[in-house]
């Protein structure tokens, strides 16, 4: 079981997987930490530009 690096209210910067959406690509903040997927921590996150909140991969995140 992986532990989560990041807590919410954490501001992160996202980086979209290859084949994703590449103008999701920004800095967001952690809403909540999510159950694993795949041995892989989840977070919703929320962009600080318009609001918008998604479900991410911790792999996919970095501190900003």
């Amino acid at each position: 079981m992986a532990t989560h690096k990041y807590a919410p209210g954490q501001t992160v910067r996202f980086s979209p997987s290859r084949g994703e959406d590449g103008s999701a690509r920004g800095i967001y903040t952690i809403v909540v930490r999510l159950p694993e997927a795949d041995n892989v921590p989840q977070y919703r996150i929320k962009a600080r530009t318009d609001g918008r909140e998604r479900v991410v991969r911790e792999d996919q995140l970095e501190r900003t």
